[in-house]
């Protein structure tokens, strides 16, 4: 038997960008050049996928309530985030997301040499997630829900949660 490695955050990545595709047919390169992630590591990451059951056997479509109740309930405690010293970058969680509840804390931000926004540093689930999340409303909006997840207040969690469901399953 096979041994396989656990999930890595990449691969939360790679599931939330496959589901803003819709039926868009794609391939791991195309997935590759717009997440700033390797061939090897998203081919890679759709195996883990796969194996998790996140993705149908096809491993092409994400199984859409498999993946938000992960989110919902595993990504807080298998990727937890721990907010840093302030610093420049780009924004996510509730900077992001204009329908969660405010909040008079400073804006989380993805450290970023180039980014705009000075924040509290919040490590993303890839490194690339600066540079590439910007380009793709849609996926960074499902990326800065589940930063929400990893470390908002809890009436932030709870918007963030009901979104998540509205977003994945329609």
């Amino acid at each position: 038997m096979r041994k396989h490695n656990g999930m890595r955050p990449q691969d939360v990545v790679v599931l939330l960008k496959i589901t803003t595709l819709a039926a868009q047919p794609w391939q791991g390169k195309d997935l590759a050049a717009a997440l700033l992630i390797s061939p090897a590591e998203i081919s890679d990451a759709l195996r883990r996928c796969q194996y998790a059951r996140l993705l149908q056997p096809d491993g092409r479509t994400v199984q859409r309530r498999v993946l938000l109740r992960f989110l919902l309930y595993g990504l807080p405690y298998v990727f937890p985030a721990h907010p840093g010293g302030l610093t420049q970058g780009t924004p996510t969680a509730h900077s992001v997301v204009p329908e969660l509840p405010p909040t008079d804390a400073h804006p989380y931000v993805w450290p970023d040499p180039n980014g705009a926004t000075l924040g509290v540093a919040v490590e993303p689930l890839y490194p690339s997630l600066p540079q590439a999340a910007p380009h793709d409303a849609a996926w960074y909006e499902l990326l800065a829900l589940t930063d929400v997840l990893r470390l908002g207040t809890q009436p932030q969690r709870q918007t963030a949660r009901q979104l998540l469901r509205q977003r994945l399953l329609g």
